[in-house]
């Protein structure tokens, strides 16, 4: 029925809440960038969350998100050159980041499907907003008890040109992949991110467990939660 299955992570594949998880995250990002030696810690963190912004906006397919971030975080924070940047971010994402696996937990039944999915032989993307670093995705993978597996891709920053929710995200995941996008499967759980996908002719299954619905109009192919997926899959 379809030759690949797209699954966002952050609510779908692991049991997170980003509205709670964010401050978290940058309250031990904070921490260890004033126990690094960076001033202005409070500025870097309004400065992030602005590179980050330009990032999601950005629509040019010559540049990575990676690139496009670091481009306007490095000219904007004058306080840490590439180099530093690169150092403190290499290392928060090792020593820190995972740490913070106590405030989200697995979803029950996930990592059976799966393993299901692979024994069914079509190709599976991690298809996450392409805001993070690949150690930081890989980590979540983890978390979430599926991070052994041989995914076709991963959305990371370092190897994506768009974001959530540009419909070009979906169009640069189906070219690398090399499947139509009418023979893919998007999975999530926010309306206004992951069901964009169906602008591009993917089918669009909405995972209601931690529904994200910000009254944005569109509508999904196929709706549950995770039991309801976990059947449907099996019958693909």
């Amino acid at each position: 029925m379809f030759e690949a299955v797209l699954f966002d992570l952050d609510g779908t594949l692991l049991d997170i809440d980003m509205n709670y998880f964010i401050p978290k995250y940058f309250e031990k990002m904070m921490s260890m960038a004033k126990a690094h030696g960076i001033d202005e810690v409070e500025r870097m963190a309004k400065q992030i969350y602005k590179s980050t912004d330009v990032m999601i906006a950005d629509n040019n397919p010559a540049l990575t998100n990676e690139e496009v971030f670091m481009q306007d975080f490095l000219e904007k924070f004058a306080y840490v050159n590439a180099e530093e940047a690169a150092v403190f971010f290499d290392y928060f994402y090792l020593q820190g980041f995972p740490e913070l696996h106590i405030h989200s937990k697995p979803f029950a039944g996930v990592p059976e499907m799966m393993a299901d999915i692979y024994n069914k032989g079509v190709k599976v993307v991690i298809a996450t907003n392409s805001v993070f670093p690949r150690r930081a995705i890989m980590e979540r993978l983890k978390w979430a008890g599926v991070g052994d597996f041989d995914y076709d891709l991963v959305t990371s920053y370092e190897v994506m040109n768009f974001c959530k929710p540009n419909p070009n995200y979906y169009e640069q995941i189906a070219e690398v992949i090399g499947v139509k996008p009418h023979n893919c499967l998007m999975v999530g759980n926010d309306i206004g991110e992951d069901l964009v996908a169906g602008k591009i002719g993917m089918k669009t299954f909405l995972v209601k467990d931690r529904l994200i619905d910000k009254g944005i109009d569109l509508e999904p192919d196929y709706v549950g939660h995770l039991p309801d997926l976990f059947t449907f899959l099996k019958g693909l």
